[in-house]
């Protein structure tokens, strides 16, 4: 499973970043990490990859924020929701499986809801003040493309 070192916030962003500029419509990337692990810096490299500009801040009142680029870019933070079931109010599946790429921050909730195939970012912190260990996992034949790009790097800045 690929990893990268990230060492600032700069960093954690433009890896997002190139993972943004690859995404296509139907894609779903599920975040895991600790509270302040950089999930909302990643989601913002994403966006901004995907093209959307201008402000990309976390959705954790409000559960989910829409935002316009090469395709709609669909930031889910789940944190606050008690049932997976809370999802079908936002008529989740119309994004998860719609013509735009779904984030989703604290993925553990969906449960029983997650999808069969997903890119998998996990986001560790290290040691080291503002150094995160970075994994991505692909899951699924879909994005057996984005493993050969993604397959080979170990940091950031090389």
């Amino acid at each position: 499973m690929p990893a990268w070192l990230s060492h600032s916030e700069e960093q954690t962003y433009k890896l997002g970043k190139q993972l943004g500029k690859h995404v296509r419509p139907g894609d779903i990337i599920l975040l895991f990490g600790d509270l302040g692990s950089g999930k909302t810096v990643f989601s913002r490299g994403i966006a901004h990859g995907a093209g959307v500009s201008g402000i990309v801040a976390s959705p954790t009142f409000t559960i989910m924020n829409a935002y316009v680029g090469r395709l709609p870019v669909y930031h889910f933070d789940i944190y606050r929701i008690d049932e997976p079931e809370e999802l079908f109010d936002l008529d989740y599946e119309d994004y998860f499986y719609g013509n735009g790429v779904s984030i989703v921050e604290w993925p553990d909730k969906l449960n029983y809801l997650l999808p069969e195939e997903y890119i998998k970012i996990t986001i560790s912190r290290l040691k080291e003040e503002n150094s995160r260990k970075i994994t991505i996992e692909f899951v699924g034949e879909k994005y057996a493309a984005l493993k050969e790009v993604f397959g080979s790097n170990d940091d950031i800045g090389s």
